[in-house]
């Protein structure tokens, strides 16, 4: 993983101040989750001007550097990766650094410093994002958003409105952070400090074309987004070892397994839970189909097999606040800390873009009197819960999207905007201090192509299916997860032809069974205390006598709620920055005592 950070004077002739510098220098410990000894920095220095990195990469082997200098007087740095690294010098050389980082593959955050200019620039999906702030004196970018904030303030300043949605959805709609005066670049965008001043310019997004009618048209179009796809992964190939693909009973990451399987890379796979899960059972059998190794990792269980022993919820919270500064919720499971490997992983996660995003799936009736409701309650979810003030600026941010001629557009682009640039940005950092991962469904090239495409085709799910079926056939002979393909969900089943598996639907037990959304007894009162005890920092958002009314019961009936709000209060009572606390003992979450085992 690696940490950028620019800085420009507004002022022409001055110089940024050492005391900043040595600020920036200290922040990194707090603003990078990993031990402080495994992080090497570089820096670039020229009047007025700063660029610093920082890495917990264990060496130089990864291309492009660090801080990549040209012959022009400029030096790039990029976080993520190029699917081409060669191509880095397009980012040194190109007149306007956005306009370079559009036409370029991978998933990745460009930041470029020159004599008397700074710029960065984040892709379509932001995912690896850009951060911006500005002082009196100094303009600030950076990748981590606390670490832009303590340059720019010196000191924690929380925005404690902006943090309303961060307990409607667990993550932000906007371009807000926890920091006042931090905000998030937007998607396909650049910045640009020149002269002293600020702009900020952004990419137009796809526009959607009608779905093609015509078999030939749509194979044209899919092999299209599987050629795209295929290139994502180029870099896999000079890999020292198998990839470790994480792999479930879901489309998505099946997906992913027929494409390393296509381009003949070699792979395993790892999918957590019980031996009776239908991602278990689903995954395995993917893997044998393959030929491919699968380890499956099972949860901690008690001695009688009937409850899971879990993390406490203030030690859980700490690492995730850690890990993706006060912007993704202890209701998420973030990836752990290990060294830096480069070992190669991949994942299913944010596959629903090539279906039509999660918004989009969650929709039964798609007049668009109810895609705007849909919106509305996207933004708006729990209102009884919220202080009219918290209200006003969720309608406020609302507004745009709301605005929008056409509502499948607006649900398409809150999708990539929020669900992918602000809380999958968030939650993939516990992975990315591990190793950077090859990211497929966040590829530039691979997300322009598929938001080209009708969000309603995509919905029906037969993109996905053909692109399987081009990869991998044989996968197709074995059931999905939950619910059958969506284009085949209502054809008639004929005798006389080859029809799809049923799916594997998960039973009302243990099979289906989550421990964060069916947290019993003691997780529910750990919760409720925790978010009761500290009502008061919450008070300017939430309303105390509703928040009484959520944990009246012994187990809490919204759990994802409960999560968000002892997020938030966690957050604001500072438990991050800080130690991590000490050893508070497990909490014992029951099995359903109607299951079997």
């Amino acid at each position: 993983m690696r940490v950028y950070l620019g800085l420009a004077v507004k002022s022409q002739g001055a110089e940024i101040p050492r005391p900043v510098l040595e600020l920036a220098r200290a922040a990194i410990r707090d603003s990078f989750p990993v031990p402080p000894e495994t992080i090497r920095a570089k820096e670039w220095h020229r009047p007025g001007v700063s660029l610093l990195a920082w890495t917990n990469e264990p060496d130089d082997r990864r291309q492009p550097p660090m801080l990549l200098e040209g012959d022009n007087g400029r030096v790039v740095g990029v976080g993520g990766y190029l699917a081409a690294p060669r191509e880095a010098d397009r980012l040194l050389t190109a007149e306007r650094l956005g306009e370079a980082a559009d036409g370029l593959g991978g998933c990745f955050a460009a930041f470029r410093a020159a004599d008397g200019e700074l710029a960065a620039a984040t892709t379509i999906t932001r995912v690896c994002p850009v951060f911006y702030a500005e002082t009196p004196d100094l303009h600030v970018v950076g990748s981590r958003a606390l670490l832009v904030h303590m340059v720019a303030q010196g000191r924690i300043r929380w925005d404690v409105l902006a943090l309303e949605m961060m307990i409607r959805q667990g993550h932000f709609m906007s371009d807000e952070t926890p920091y006042q005066g931090v905000s998030a670049l937007p998607p396909a965008s650049s910045i640009t400090i020149a002269g002293g001043r600020r702009t900020i310019s952004r990419a137009d997004l796809p526009e959607a074309l009608p779905a093609p009618t015509r078999r030939r048209d749509k194979r044209a179009a899919i092999t299209a987004l599987g050629e795209a796809l295929l290139a994502t992964i180029e870099p896999l190939r000079n890999a020292p070892e198998p990839v470790n693909l994480a792999l479930t009973g879901g489309r998505d990451s099946r997906l992913m397994a027929a494409l390393l399987h296509a381009a003949r890379i070699p792979f395993r796979a790892t999918t957590n839970g019980l031996d009776d899960h239908p991602d278990v059972i689903l995954a395995r059998r993917i893997a044998e189909e393959l030929g491919i190794d699968h380890n499956v990792i099972p949860p901690k269980q008690s001695p009688r097999r009937d409850a899971i022993l879990v993390e406490h919820p203030l030690r859980r919270a700490h690492e995730v606040l850690r890990t993706c500064e006060g912007m993704c919720s202890a209701f998420e499971s973030i990836v752990g800390y290990l060294p830096y490997s480069t070992k190669p992983s991949m994942s299913g996660q944010s596959g629903e873009i090539l279906r039509g995003g999660s918004y989009l799936l969650l929709s039964k009736d798609l007049s668009p009197r109810t895609l705007r409701r849909r919106l509305e309650l996207t933004f708006l979810r729990e209102s009884q819960l919220f202080t009219k003030e918290a209200n006003e600026h969720a309608r406020a941010l609302a507004a745009p999207w709301q605005a929008m001629e056409n509502p499948l557009t607006a649900i398409e682009q809150t999708y990539v905007s929020f669900k992918v640039g602000r809380w999958h940005a968030a939650a993939r950092t516990g992975s990315l201090r591990r190793g950077d991962q090859i990211t497929p469904f966040h590829d530039n090239h691979v997300v322009r192509l598929a938001m080209s495409m009708d969000p309603l085709w995509r919905r029906s799910e037969e993109v996905v299916h053909e692109l399987i079926r081009m990869f991998a056939p044989r996968l197709l002979r074995i059931p999905v997860d939950g619910k059958q393909w969506r284009f085949l969900a209502d054809r008639p089943r004929r005798p006389w032809r080859r029809n799809p598996p049923e799916p594997l639907v998960r039973p009302p037990s243990k099979g289906g069974w989550n421990w964060r959304t069916s947290p019993g007894p003691e997780l529910s009162g750990v919760l409720g205390e925790f978010v009761l005890k500290h009502a008061d920092v919450l008070a300017p958002i939430v309303e105390v006598d509703q928040l009484r009314l959520l944990f009246k019961e012994p187990v809490v009936a919204k759990p994802q709620l409960a999560w968000h709000l002892y997020t938030v209060a966690a957050l604001l009572t500072g438990l991050f920055p800080g130690p991590l606390p000490g050893d508070l003992g497990q909490i014992r979450v029951p099995v359903p005592v109607d299951d079997p085992a």
